[in-house]
């Protein structure tokens, strides 16, 4: 099978040409952000996946994460490989240096996770969760609940989990029912979590849960929720881990794919209840929940990504090897790389996962800027966008991660049905991420009623705004007529969308949940396309200077000009299905399904 290679020069070239690079160096704090850094750690990041963590991806999915009693024991060759990932500095890697990290920006972590997970989709969610809960203590922990666990998280000697469903509950945390009783410094919990990743495992001496709670007063409703850290091994004085908490894994789920990595069923309070720490104030665990949430929804939108690299490749590499038929033009019996439909498909991969790589990282820009900067007018308008931009980064991507891992294996035809090629373990791998951290539901939901109509489509205007300018760039170059066509086409047409559900989601209650979902690809997309647009003009005037490596602009290019030609035109499609609005959509009545 082939080997998973980092595709570290395009994502240099989104980190250092696409994104501020130099600007976000110069926020305080992110001095290190230089690009010979960034080409350097991404070089490294790159030899250990595909030196370590990418050969354990196959033994992940046939050899998953088992329990035994009150233990999960992690797929054979995982704990090593954690070992070498947090001694190597990796785990520490996004975290401000004033709590041990290594102090670099999101645009260039945000790569950097993109290669764990391509590599090994299941291990990468340790660390995912990990950062997930050293994001909430950051903002909301004590200092004494800080000084106690943070360093561990950061370094990765612990590692963190976050407990928010429950069976009767699902996405709707208004109806979590584990309760948390106050006694003394501490609070005793009890009641159950499902579908918590890595809730258990051998690798770490310790791992400390984020768990959504009510207290006895607590008001119903979201309103009434609180968080509590609860580890499960309760810390010594001396910082070490001591007793046994009272909380364990009752089961872990039979998953489609991510074998490697356990999805557990978690019981608290067994006995005389898990000894758990308030994260925050009381009953702001909502708020305190969506810190660790936004940034975990966007790394989803990454691991979209990553695994629709990992198809690629595999998908490429077997094209090329495959000798079948024959091809117009050519003697005798070619390789199916050379057949004009397979060669579709592998663009459509190619410019799709360009595009959703080049998302990500305007993203991971925007969530620099709004943490750091120090102009607040900078600082706003970078909140803002970030806000506009988290649902479609982690709906759209997760979504075209499905039929990019399709594709995958459609190109290997027959073979790609069959589990020892490998092509099938992405394709199933994939289907979790539009679902958890909330589905592609709940990301449209999200972009449309706190995103576009909270503020009357002030930030899609803005948007907007800032692709028209792009589209005006690419009309001054002759031979980008198609670029400059389609994407002023897709914006158009995600302008008319948004300004529809303005309209009429003042006569129709049900025109928001009726429009998100095409409304969210449309934003997605042409997003996407957006970006890559920009990195044709780029590549262009790299070309026309010294050019540097032209072969690579040149492949740029083409990416741009195919994204343009055969994807964009889907904008319209989308578009057309938003004005038609909540009609057909709501009208057999639900016991006519």
């Amino acid at each position: 099978m082939p080997t998973y290679h980092a595709p570290t020069r395009d994502m240099l070239f989104c980190t250092v040409e696409l994104a501020d690079l130099q600007g976000v160096a110069g926020l305080p704090g992110m001095e290190a952000a230089e690009a010979d850094v960034v080409h350097a750690v991404l070089e490294e990041a790159g030899r250990l996946a595909s030196e370590v963590l990418a050969p354990l991806n196959r033994e992940g999915d046939r050899n998953g994460a088992r329990i035994e009693g009150d233990d999960v024991f992690e797929t054979p060759g995982f704990g090593e490989a954690y070992r070498q990932f947090a001694e190597g500095g990796w785990n520490s890697l996004p975290f401000d240096s004033a709590h041990g990290g290594g102090g670099l920006p999101a645009v260039v972590s945000f790569p950097v996770a993109e290669i764990w997970q391509g590599a090994n989709m299941a291990f990468s969610l340790c660390p995912m969760l990990t950062q997930a809960a050293v994001d909430a203590l950051v903002a909301h922990g004590s200092p004494e609940l800080q000084e106690r666990y943070l360093s561990r998280l950061v370094s990765g000697e612990w590692t963190g989990a976050m407990d928010l469903t429950e069976p009767q509950a699902g996405s709707d945390l208004a109806a979590v029912a584990c309760k948390a009783v106050p006694e003394g410094d501490h609070y005793r919990l009890t009641g159950q979590k499902i579908y918590i990743t890595w809730g258990d495992h051998q690798m770490t001496d310790n791992i400390v849960h984020m768990v959504l709670a009510r207290l006895p007063d607590a008001p119903a409703g979201v309103k009434g929720i609180s968080l509590f850290l609860v580890p499960k091994f309760l810390v010594n004085d001396d910082g070490s881990p001591g007793e046994r908490n009272d909380m364990r894994p009752v089961s872990i789920e039979h998953k489609l794919g991510i074998h490697g990595s356990p999805t557990c069923v978690m019981s608290f309070g067994d006995n005389e209840g898990a000894i758990g720490y308030l994260v925050g104030e009381q009953h702001n665990g909502l708020a305190c929940m969506f810190t660790m949430m936004n940034l975990a929804r966007l790394h989803v939108g990454i691991e979209g990504v990553g695994i629709s690299e990992r198809a690629y490749q595999r998908a490429a590499h077997y094209a090329r090897e495959r000798v079948q038929g024959t091809s117009p033009g050519a003697n005798g019996r070619v390789a199916i790389v050379e057949h004009p439909d397979v060669r579709r498909m592998l663009m459509t991969m190619r410019s799709l996962i360009e595009g959703m790589r080049a998302l990500c990282t305007i993203a991971g820009e925007a969530l620099d800027f709004a943490n750091h900067a120090g102009d607040p007018e900078r600082k706003k308008a970078s909140k803002a966008r970030l806000d506009l931009l988290v649902p479609a980064v982690k709906g759209w991507c997760t979504e075209e991660a499905q039929r990019v891992t399709s594709l995958g294996v459609q190109i290997h035809g027959g073979m790609g049905f069959v589990e020892e090629t490998g092509a099938a373990q992405h394709f199933r791998d994939a289907r979790i991420a539009t679902i958890y951290e909330g589905t592609t539901g709940i990301q449209a939901q999200d972009l449309v009623g706190r995103k576009i109509l909270r503020d009357g489509g002030r930030e899609m205007t803005a948007l907007i705004a800032d692709i028209r300018s792009t589209v005006n760039e690419l009309a001054d170059i002759g031979d980008f007529a198609d670029l400059e066509r389609n994407l002023r086409v897709a914006v158009d047409a995600l302008e008319e969308a948004t300004a529809f559900l303005l309209d009429q989601q003042q006569n129709d209650i049900n025109t928001a949940g009726a429009v998100s979902y095409n409304l969210l690809m449309l934003t997605g997309l042409v997003t996407a396309g957006w970006q890559m647009g920009r990195a044709a003009l780029i590549a262009r005037e790299k070309l026309d200077g010294e050019g540097g490596d032209r072969r690579f602009y040149e492949d740029k290019i083409v990416t741009a000009r195919f994204f343009a030609q055969h994807l964009l035109p889907q904008a319209r499609a989308y578009n057309d299905a938003v004005l038609a609005g909540s009609e057909s959509v709501m009208a057999l009545a639900p016991d006519r399904f």
